[in-house]
Parts: structure tokens; C-alpha cells; sequence
């Protein structure tokens, strides 16, 4: 470090930039018409050196947040560090680029102070609709094409004024048009948030300070890397499971993982994983590339801060062809399918050595829910999307989690009670913990949600489900029982009662009841060990039921 930057100079600056960062965040939030991200939180932000080096971030999903400096480099590689100008703003959606499916849409723009290109701020946020053959996403495309509008590199801003070409192209494919360019234009207002602070703080300390400031803040974030992985003994880590299927065969999806530990480095192998999926379960290598950084955030330092000198000791092996790099025309629709068990595999793999770091599996997947159709009572269409929480694995010296959104949605919320029957035509009958969905183990596992609603409106509604992780649900740890797979059943309790995991367009009628039943975590040690008081409790706040506790628990009311 240069030594006319202080310790407490560093820290200042280091702050100073994750609080610009939040900045965007907020004002992305709050400048936004789309729920989705003014509600849901759906979306991730962050600043950049010229190199593309992550200097802060805020809150977010931690797979947008693992991968953002990728859309970076690819634009600098299209059009050259001297094709960006002041006021540039880019837009992009390139499922097989940026990994994700063509709603999450990446917004960048260059930071200028003195006419000198120092960095960049970038934006990723779901959009509620791209167009594509059915409203919000479908469960059952084929090919990328029936998903949306693709969006390559290009320029949404040119020298401070908007491409309103590109922005009406964009919005004219979506059914929402107005929302759309809201959603567009609170992108742009959140990067030049992040330029206007980063300009202030240039004139603060001047370019030379802040440059070596976030070289110090690199090494720090290195040599911690660095040294949690030489503590974990050299050698081949292996785990692997299972997704239910693509979405359009009953044929499963195997994840296999594999990592190789020598002294500071390490390397997460993706190989012998699956081909390429039929259905929409397919993700583009940049995004599966995040999701191995979360998993390895997750054992190595979780508790520092991420900056551009994290995860220079960890590789990435995927293979071409693989559901996890996917290439053109493989559907992407609901890439993160797969992601949540692959962080979950990573920390199994490393369990039998890091037994103190790592925690028994969660629930692993969004069981997203959507309904789509005609609100008579409002008189106009209507759709909603909403991912669902469920229990999170348990670790040592700890229960897991009860009812959180999955390690891939970070800090996304579902939808309020009240936001749904305010806006929707569906009311929501209960919201509740899954009694007995918990892994049992000297430690349990969090449990999942009940979550129920019915159909208010006289006009058409459809539903689709996307259900994951009934073949391999959340396992425990050194001994820990495994949590409950999940399900959706509509009409429960009645002679029309249906389950399901995967549907498409299923059509429901005022009065119809859809329960979601999120999976549980799994549990960690030997349930026997469990402190008989811990069991106790459980039964009385309705956690499990007393017939649980004495199969499990040996325990006796």
C-alpha cells in the first residue's frame, strides 16, 4: 500500500463506497414500478474499479451480485476501454452471457470524474415481463426463443440522452410497457447515483488515494481467502444430487461436484454433471460460475466483506454442454433451479473437514408460484410471481432457519399478505410453519411454510408452479434426518384434491384453493443428543407434533 494512505483512510473509503452502493440500491427501489423489485426486492447493485473490480455493494441476490463485473468485461471486450463515453448507459439480458434468463436485466454505466474513464456502476434487475409466449415466464419452453426478447450489449443511454429507439424496442415486447420504461429508467437513475458519489468522493481524496485505497482493501480480501483455504487440508472433496427433472421429461438432472485442495487455491469441478436440458431448467456459465462463489463464501470468511481481491484463489470447472453452460437455443427460464443445490453440494463436499463451517442442506429451491389472468372485479389482466421460503439446513452449535427465502434469493422478501389482496384478485388463507418438516438431529432443521390461497375472480386464472428438490430434498449432516420434500396441492381436503410440482397453465376457477408446502432444512448430529427441554419446546410453539419427537427424538410427552 502506498504510504500516503492510512489505515483509517481506507476504512473511510471502504464504507464510504458500500454506502454509495446502497444508495443505488435504494434508489433504485424506490424509483421502480415494477413490485417486483419495489416489493420484492429482486434485484442487485454494485460499483466497479476500470477493471472491472468489485469496490462495494449492497444487499442483494447473491447470484446477480457474484457475476456483474462479467457483464462489465464483456462490454469492454465488444467495444474497447475507449469506446465508452460520459453519459454512456448499457443495457443487456444474454442469457447465454450474463447466465440468467431474460428477465434479469443488467444496466452498467462508465464513471467519468475529470474526463477519465476510473470505473463503472451496474444494476440487475427481474423485470415482470419480456414478452414470450406466455405472461412472466412459462414452465414449458422449449427453446430460448419462446422465453422473450434477448437483449445483446448495446447502448441504452449515448452521451447522457436516452436511446429512445432501443427503450421503445424494449418496451414493446414487454406487456407491460410502462412499467417496463419505469423499471428501465430507475436502472439508469441508480447508476448515475452511484457515478454522482464516486465523483464526490474522487474530489474528496483525489483518484491516486481511492486507487490505492482499494488495492489495500484487494489484498486484504486475498490474503483472508487465501489463508482460510490453506487451513483446510489438501486433497479431492466430492458430493453430488440430483434435480427432479427439466421441467418436460421425468428424467433427472445430476449435479456432481468436485473439489480439488492444494495449499491456497481451490477448484470447484463441475464435470459429469447433466447435458443440457430439454425444459427451462438450463443456466448460462457466468451465472453458475456466481453460484460456486456464494457456496465458497458461505465455508471461507462469511463474515468479511466481498471486494475485487475475493475469490482470486477459487477456479471454476464447467463443461460446454452441461445444464450448467448452457448454449443457444436451450431454454433458461428458471436457471437458478440448479443453483441452490450446487451451493448446498459444495458444502457437503467439504463437510467430512470444515465440519464447524458447514451446515446440513436447506430447501433449495424458489418453489416459485405464479397466477396469471383476467381480474373482473378490477376489470383488467393481472399476474403475480412470487418465490417461496422454506427451511434452511442446520450447523453446528445451531438449528437452522425457519422459513427463509433460499441461499440464491439473499435478501429477496415475498409478498406481504396485504400486498397480495390489495392488488390481486386471491386471498390468502393462511401463512404458516410446516409443522414436522424440520430434518430432526441434534440440531434441526428449519422449517418450511404453508402458504394458501384462493381464486377471488370470475375471470380466467391460470396458475403455474415450479417445484424443486423432492429426489434429493435437504440433507443432514453426521447423522442429521432429512427435511420434507415439498409440494403444491390444490383443493386439499377435497374430492378434487391435486398435487403438483411442475404445471404450466392450469386452470382454476373462483373459489379454487392453492397450498404451497415448502420442503424443511435438513438437521445436523444425532437427533438423540437433542436437549430434551429444545424438544419440548418445539411441540408447545407447534414446530413438530409429539408423535414427531418420540419417532425422531425418542421422546415421550
Amino acid at each position: 500500500m502506498g504510504a500516503k494512505v492510512s489505515p483509517i483512510v481506507v476504512e473511510i473509503i471502504r464504507n464510504a463506497v458500500n454506502s454509495a452502493a446502497r444508495e443505488m440500491n435504494s434508489c433504485l427501489i424506490k424509483s421502480a414500478f415494477g413490485p417486483g423489485i419495489y416489493e420484492m426486492k429482486d434485484c442487485s447493485v454494485g460499483i466497479f474499479n476500470r477493471d472491472a473490480r468489485l469496490l462495494g455493494q449492497s444487499s442483494g441476490l447473491p447470484i446477480f451480485l457474484g457475476n456483474l463485473e462479467i457483464c462489465i468485461n464483456i462490454v469492454t471486450e465488444r467495444i474497447g476501454v475507449c469506446g465508452y463515453r460520459e453519459g454512456d448507459v448499457f443495457v443487456m439480458n444474454e442469457p447465454y452471457l450474463q447466465g440468467t434468463h431474460v428477465a434479469d436485466v443488467t444496466v452498467l454505466a462508465p464513471i467519468f470524474y475529470r474526463g477519465e474513464l476510473h470505473g463503472f456502476t451496474a444494476v440487475r434487475a427481474a423485470m415482470q415481463d419480456m414478452g414470450g409466449k406466455d405472461p412472466i415466464g412459462n414452465a414449458d419452453s422449449t427453446d430460448v426463443y419462446q422465453e422473450g426478447l434477448r437483449i445483446p450489449p448495446v447502448r441504452l443511454c449515448s452521451e447522457g440522452k436516452v436511446c429512445e429507439d432501443v427503450m421503445e424496442i424494449i418496451a414493446i415486447n414487454s406487456r407491460y410497457h410502462t412499467m417496463m420504461k419505469g423499471d428501465l429508467n430507475a436502472c439508469i437513475a441508480a447508476c448515475h447515483t452511484g457515478k454522482t458519489r464516486m465523483n464526490e468522493l474522487y474530489e474528496r481524496y483525489g483518484t491516486d488515494v481511492i486507487e490505492e485505497a482499494a488495492k489495500e482493501i484487494f489484498r486484504q480480501s486475498e490474503e483472508l481467502d487465501r489463508k482460510a483455504v490453506a487451513d483446510i487440508p489438501d486433497g479431492v472433496y466430492e458430493a453430488e444430487g440430483y434435480l427432479d427433472n427439466d421441467g418436460l421429461t421425468d428424467e433427472p438432472r445430476r449435479l456432481k461436484v468436485k473439489i480439488c485442495i492444494q495449499g491456497e487455491v481451490m477448484k470447484i469441478d463441475l464435470s459429469g454433471s447433466s447435458r443440457m436440458g430439454s425444459g427451462p431448467i438450463n443456466c448460462g456459465r457466468a451465472q453458475t460460475i456466481a453460484a460456486c462463489r456464494v457456496g465458497y463464501k458461505q465455508i471461507i470468511n462469511p463474515k468479511s466483506q466481498v471486494s475485487g481481491g475475493t475469490f482470486q484463489n477459487l477456479e471454476v470447472v464447467v463443461e460446454k454442454g452441461t445444464f450448467l453452460a448452457a448454449e443457444e437455443p436451450a431454454p433458461c427460464g428458471w436457471y437458478f433451479t440448479g443453483l441452490g443445490l450446487l451451493i448446498d453440494l459444495i458444502g457437503k463436499a467439504l463437510s467430512p473437514v470444515m465440519e464447524k463451517e458447514a451446515a446440513a442442506a436447506h430447501y433449495g429451491d424458489s418453489s416459485l408460484i405464479i397466477f396469471r389472468g383476467y381480474d373482473s372485479a378490477r376489470n383488467k389482466t393481472f399476474g403475480i410471481c412470487e418465490a417461496t421460503s422454506g427451511g434452511w439446513g442446520a450447523f453446528a452449535e445451531g438449528d437452522g432457519q425457519d422459513c427463509m427465502i433460499n441461499v440464491v434469493n439473499g435478501d429477496l422478501k415475498n409478498w406481504s399478505v396485504e400486498f397480495i389482496e390489495d392488488k390481486f384478485p386471491l386471498r390468502l388463507l393462511s401463512y404458516e410453519i410446516r409443522t414436522d418438516s424440520q430434518g430432526p438431529g441434534k440440531w434441526r432443521g428449519g422449517a418450511g411454510v404453508i402458504r394458501t390461497y384462493r381464486v377471488e375472480t370470475e375471470g380466467e386464472c391460470r396458475l403455474m408452479l415450479w417445484i424443486e428438490r423432492t429426489k434429493t430434498t435437504a440433507w443432514g449432516l453426521f447423522g442429521g434426518g432429512s427435511g420434507q420434500a415439498p409440494a403444491a396441492v390444490v383443493n386439499p381436503g377435497t374430492p378434487d384434491e391435486r398435487v403438483y410440482l411442475k404445471t404450466n397453465t392450469l386452470s382454476l376457477k373462483k373459489g379454487d384453493i392453492v397450498q404451497i408446502r415448502t420442503g424443511g432444512g435438513g438437521g445436523y448430529g444425532d437427533p438423540l443428543e437433542r436437549d430434551r427441554k429444545a424438544v419440548r419446546e418445539d411441540i408447545e410453539n407447534g414446530y413438530i407434533t409429539a408423535e414427531h419427537a418420540e419417532k425422531y427424538y425418542g421422546y415421550e410427552a
